[in-house]
């Protein structure tokens, strides 16, 4: 089958870079794919993880003893790869690394690097991200979580919810109102008043495990607060895991579209080929078109990210695009399958309702519109 990666044939990569994604490549496709059907359990993420740490995807662009220090293109990239096989997993990578590791690198204590960033680097300790909760989702900055300052301790109390990898997290970034100002907190088991419940009967993303921080008196010791005020500190850490989104949901539409490909050449249907109809071509044309399509506005992004040259709407407007675009690929591709396309032979309908949560996560489709209307009239319409 050609590659319908028209236009990037070459990604401009180094020697070394080509050989890691090639590597990652392989791992996603030998390793992962085992995992893409099943539903989460404590002990299937825990083996998931530490095979990320052993390949050493995890943290990748943090700066670190611990981590590869690779640019964001090569962070998009290997989110793709992971996500030709599934977004779940793709979204346990996400968190770990730019929600979890990048924000204790950013802003934590030498102690805090220390302490954290290695074992959630090798994969031996679960992360995640406290920020949405029961009564504030797209409205982030309206949490009612406290965090107050009580000798050389803060006392957290609120609650948070949809978040991925809670029920076994080993280490939580928790996002808190401090006074008037957003602060955040590097928290972990060994603290007592936190409690984890599984939000379970997902009909998506079931290969990662989602669920609640509740936090009740829970003392953290004040050098476990990180160095950055305001909602800038969340925020950016989200634009970090929308650049990877916006890479990673092309891989689901790659897998997508391949599929597609593959089925057109091999299924007959009134005398001849399903590819050799015109409907089934222009509808491939026309995925392939917007695949490319994102996947150069990404790769354009994140080369600014890597020069310090990019504006937060330059990724809302990928994340937005790239969700919605493949999306419509997974359900175009279902619809070419018919039947066929329900089914776990084909997985695409996996694919399909796992981007239903994609598209929604991280800033809703509507919400980076209005975000990108802000920028382009200058008045708000939140």
């Amino acid at each position: 089958m050609k590659s319908i990666n028209l236009l990037t044939r070459n990604l401009g990569l180094s020697t070394t870079n080509n050989i890691i994604l090639d590597s990652v490549k392989r791992f996603a496709r030998e390793e992962l794919t085992q995992y893409q059907n099943n539903r989460a359990t404590p002990e299937q993420t825990r083996e998931i993880y530490k095979k990320f740490g052993e390949i050493g995807v995890l943290g990748c662009t943090a700066d670190t003893q611990y981590t590869m220090k690779l640019p964001y293109k090569m962070y998009g990239l290997i989110a793709k790869e992971v996500e030709y096989v599934d977004s779940g997993l793709r979204s346990m990578l996400s968190v770990q690394s730019s929600l979890v590791i990048n924000p204790i690198y950013r802003w934590g204590s030498g102690h805090l690097i220390h302490k954290y960033v290695e074992p959630l680097a090798n994969g031996s300790q679960i992360g995640c991200f406290g920020l949405t909760e029961p009564d504030s989702g797209s409205d982030a900055g309206s949490m009612r979580t406290r965090a107050v300052l009580d000798g050389n301790s803060y006392v957290i109390n609120g609650s948070k919810t949809w978040i991925t990898n809670s029920p076994v997290a080993d280490i939580m970034i928790v996002w808190a109102k401090e006074g008037d100002t957003t602060s955040g907190f590097v928290l972990d088991r060994t603290m007592h008043g936190i409690e984890t419940p599984e939000i379970k009967n997902k009909m998506s993303l079931v290969s990662s495990m989602t669920g609640m921080i509740n936090l009740s008196d829970v003392r953290v010791p004040k050098e476990n607060k990180l160095n950055i005020s305001g909602m800038k500190g969340p925020l950016s850490c989200l634009n970090d895991a929308r650049l990877g989104i916006s890479f990673g949901v092309l891989g689901a539409a790659e897998f997508c579209i391949e599929q597609v490909i593959d089925y057109g050449l091999n299924r007959n249907l009134f005398g001849s080929l399903l590819a050799e109809k015109q409907l089934y071509q222009s509808r491939i044309t026309d995925m392939t078109s917007e695949y490319n399509l994102g996947l150069l506005a990404s790769l354009n992004v994140a080369d600014h990210v890597d020069q310090a040259t990019s504006h937060p709407e330059m990724i809302s407007l990928v994340k937005r695009n790239n969700c919605q675009k493949s999306l419509e690929t997974a359900r175009k591709a279902r619809d070419m399958l018919g039947g066929n396309g329900i089914t776990q032979e084909y997985n695409i309908f996996r694919h399909m309702v796992n981007l239903e949560t994609v598209n929604t996560y991280e800033g809703t489709h509507d919400i980076h519109t209005l975000i990108l209307g802000k920028y382009l009239t200058n008045k708000e319409a939140f």
